[in-house]
């Protein structure tokens, strides 16, 4: 087992990487950003490195720095959370040639896989129900007219090494086809550092459904349920379920089969997340996200897990610790991602913390690293926590999630607490009717 883990990221996933470190027995070292030196992630861990100035790539995605810190402070592992480098087959790699575990996969592995478009190609040749789509990069104009000619509209343009909904251009109209086009390219060459892009078929209506995978070095893999992630907006993740409200045991089994097969496909060690479309009828594999899920709580309440020492363990070679559980599951939960943002037009909402009160009680759990007197700074992700309530039913998990909601209490900063107990009081949520165009398409949440 490792000695000490670098945490390669800051705010509440640092907190919960350091949280069940500590339980190993495993010292820990915070990285930080200058306006980041009084976070609680620095104080919580045995040491702390400051990395440089506030923007990203003058910090956490600054690969010189953190391989001094990885250097100085004599570290034997990483662990890269979620976000910024988490899925950066470069920096895999420098861990590697330093001779320091990276907490994921293997580079060769990240490296294969950081390509969606690849991916899925690799998956179409095995039979596995990808959604329609080009059957290679599109690269010029007159590939793009061929292959939506064979598509037709509606189509989407994706960048191939894309992730967190950029990259992604909807297209229901003849004319808008080139200026997407070359946008896509754009956004993904800026966003990615490639300007590879693919197109698809629009699933319509669909739900957006994931299931937690985790594999160690010895052929074990296991699928811990799914995940719901259908209430989106612009593609960003609102707030998730588990289980779907809209599966029964056979489609269950069903999607966990196909889950067990795409990893042995793939070759994945490690913790991962296959995410698919659901029609109603079918899955579609979409991606693979190859560390650990913002939304990795709900599996863990459900099935009294830590996803945390399960990498640690993997990356330390070691056999899983969990067993595959029964398709059913007697609870349900449901999280809800707070943003320091304005709950009716979205702004940002960056600012010093003044009042705060954080939920409890029975099966209420807090993930943040936010305190009385914080500064959310404006130069990173705006998520300051997540709510996650679980309870043996989805109404009664609903309404619990409502009560914890009705504690929270957030000054000197607006938040997004609002918007989320007017999804879980309205009556298509009550009754689970809702697929990933939802919030976009009603008004009242825009």
């Amino acid at each position: 087992m490792f000695n000490k883990i670098l945490i390669a990221n800051r705010g509440e996933i640092a907190v919960r990487i350091i949280r069940s470190a500590k339980e190993m027995g495993i010292k820990t070292v915070a990285l930080y950003s200058e306006i980041d030196k009084e976070s609680i992630h620095v104080q919580m861990a045995d040491e702390a490195y400051c990395i440089g100035e506030n923007y990203p790539h003058k910090s956490y995605l600054n690969l010189d720095k953190i391989k001094e810190a990885i250097l100085n402070t004599k570290c034997d592992a990483v662990h890269p959370g979620y976000g910024f480098l988490s899925e950066n087959p470069h920096f895999a790699k420098l861990c590697e040639e330093l001779d320091v575990k990276f907490i994921g996969p293997e580079s060769s592995i990240m490296n294969k896989l950081s390509n969606k478009f690849a991916v899925k190609k690799i998956l179409m040749d095995s039979d596995i129900p990808v959604i329609p789509g080009s059957k290679n990069i599109i690269t010029t104009e007159s590939e793009l007219h061929e292959g939506v000619k064979q598509l037709g509209f509606p189509f989407l343009i994706k960048a191939a090494f894309g992730g967190g909904g950029r990259g992604i251009k909807l297209i229901d109209k003849q004319e808008e086809i080139l200026k997407a086009f070359h946008s896509a390219k754009k956004e993904a060459l800026v966003a990615f550092g490639k300007d590879e892009v693919y197109i698809e078929k629009v699933v319509p209506s669909p739900r957006h459904i994931e299931v937690q995978i985790v594999a160690d070095n010895y052929g074990n893999i296991i699928t811990l349920g799914e995940r719901d992630c259908s209430l989106q907006r612009r593609h960003q993740k609102i707030l998730e379920e588990s289980l779907s409200p809209v599966l029964n045991c056979s489609q269950r089994k069903t999607l966990y089969n196909l889950s067990q097969k795409i990893t042995e496909i793939l070759n994945y060690k490690g913790v991962g997340t296959l995410e698919f479309l659901y029609d109603g009828k079918n899955f579609y594999f979409m991606e693979i996200n190859k560390r650990i899920q913002v939304e990795h709580p709900l599996t863990e309440v459900l099935f009294n897990v830590d996803l945390i020492k399960e990498q640690i363990k993997i990356a330390a070679n070691e056999k899983l610790s969990v067993k595959e559980p029964k398709v059913e599951n007697s609870l349900h939960s449901i999280e809800c991602r707070i943003n320091a943002e304005n709950p009716f037009n979205f702004m940002p909402s960056p600012g010093t913390i003044t009042k705060l009160y954080i939920p409890g009680g029975n099966n209420v759990r807090v993930d943040t690293a936010v305190q009385c007197g914080a500064i959310v700074p404006p130069y990173y992700d705006s998520l300051i926590a997540k709510v996650i309530a679980f309870d043996s039913t989805r109404e009664g998990t609903r309404k619990k999630m409502l009560r914890a909601l009705d504690e929270f209490i957030v000054e000197g900063i607006e938040t997004t607490v609002e918007f989320h107990k007017r999804i879980l009081s309205s009556d298509d949520f009550i009754n689970g009717n809702y697929d990933v165009n939802y919030l976009d398409r009603n008004t009242q949440y825009n």
